[in-house]
């Protein structure tokens, strides 16, 4: 029964999830800060407090640049909680109230880039627990897999567009439950918002028995 937090297109890099550059008064980490008397000359960039998890899962997903498709036409770091349109990190808190483990879902060449350290730290503090895309970089796949997030790769012609998925559906994951094996199949059950539901093979990426270990 998971939500969906972003559906993204292709070359999404770890500049667009890792949080980079100033920090806004009007964004999630700004009115943090703002909080907890930080005065708005002292907020620095998200380079500068990159110690800091409360700031940093905030920014993270954040890039004023980032195209999520379940907020069509909108720019920015923003999701869908229902029928409305907020900020990533505030949807991802209200699932997270609500007990809704998350996902997100992506095209070709997901994670390239060299902003490391925060894209999988800050994915696996919002409430993911899985990003399904066509491929993956190779460290950022593998930076999910020591964070305990399960990178699931499409299969053949298999996407978010030829799926048809739109952001109103739930997912299931399956096929881990008896054990997990390097490179098995799984299985990624897309439930309609009319309840029909389309069942969709994939490939776990978790590649080595080091990297079970490591998710395990």
């Amino acid at each position: 029964n998971a939500k969906p937090l972003a559906i993204l297109g292709d070359s999404i890099t770890t500049d667009h999830i890792s949080p980079a550059g100033s920090i806004k008064a009007d964004s999630p980490a700004g009115k943090w800060l703002m909080e907890h008397q930080v005065s708005k000359a002292d907020f620095n960039s998200y380079g500068a407090r990159r110690g800091h998890h409360d700031v940093m899962m905030r920014g993270t997903f954040a890039n004023i640049r980032i195209k999520n498709e379940m907020v069509p036409g909108i720019e920015g770091g923003m999701s869908r909680y229902g029928a409305e349109v907020m900020p990533i990190y505030d949807a991802a808190m209200r699932h997270k109230a609500d007990g809704t483990p998350l996902v997100v879902i992506a095209g070709k060449e997901y994670g390239t880039g060299s902003s490391r350290d925060w894209a999988a730290k800050g994915t696996q503090l919002l409430g993911v627990k899985a990003v399904v895309a066509k491929s993956f970089e190779r460290i950022h796949r593998s930076n999910l897999v020591g964070m305990g997030v399960l990178p699931c790769q499409f299969k053949g012609s298999d996407s978010v567009a030829s799926l048809g998925i739109k952001g109103d559906e739930t997912f299931d994951i399956t096929g881990t439950e008896s054990g997990i094996k390097p490179q098995m199949d799984v299985t990624l059950t897309v439930h309609r918002k009319d309840g029909t539901p389309q069942k969709v093979p994939l490939l776990l990426r978790i590649d080595t028995p080091i990297e079970v270990d490591y998710y395990l």
